[in-house]
């Protein structure tokens, strides 16, 4: 009789510590789950412990309807980085510098003229220290010729460091600095179209 008693006894103990140890590990996944979802929608913002807090899905949507005309322009520029180049390309299957501007500027209802030399005319010239968002950059690339052949949409301006968005010959749509040497020497004017 001890014998069965302590059978149950053993029995029944290894059913309970069976039974608590897949809700420890049922537990455990769910805990890590938790701290997933809590690195995806961490903010520097601090709330307190029992507020909400907001999704940055959100905060995307909130802030596309407040961007500016130059930030919009400079989002469709960007969804083109990658295309090759292409002369006379306006699409992503091919883009010229030019094509990359004035579809950019199309694709929000602003009407800009087709060539860089064109685009040059337009306008009104500013020193690189003001330069901002949505500006445009002038190059003069090709050696024999006197004229702008060039065109790029200012991404960025961080101490003094001014990133662009242009189609290069050699490497498509694609973002690069004017302190590069290459950009440097052969930059002429920053204008504002907008």
């Amino acid at each position: 009789m001890i014998k069965k008693i302590i059978y149950v006894l053993i029995a029944s103990f290894l059913m309970i510590s069976c039974g608590s140890s897949k809700n420890i590990s049922k537990y455990h996944k769910a805990s890590k789950s938790i701290h997933r979802s809590v690195r995806l929608v961490k903010s520097t913002k601090k709330y307190p412990k029992n507020t909400p807090k907001k999704s940055t899905k959100k905060v995307a949507v909130k802030s596309t309807k407040t961007a500016s005309l130059a930030d919009k322009i400079i989002w469709t520029a960007v969804s083109y980085k990658g295309a090759p180049y292409k002369y006379g390309g306006t699409s992503k299957r091919g883009m010229d510098c030019s094509g990359l501007i004035y579809t950019s500027f199309k694709h929000r209802k602003v009407q800009i003229p087709r060539s860089s030399g064109q685009m040059y005319a337009k306008g009104y010239q500013v020193s690189l220290k003001k330069v901002k968002r949505g500006d445009l950059l002038f190059f003069k690339t090709a050696r024999r010729s006197g004229r702008v052949n060039h065109v790029g949409l200012v991404t960025s301006v961080k101490n003094r460091n001014i990133r662009f968005i242009h189609a290069s010959t050699s490497s498509g749509v694609m973002i690069s600095s004017l302190q590069d040497n290459y950009w440097r020497k052969t930059f002429v004017k920053a204008k504002r179209v907008l």
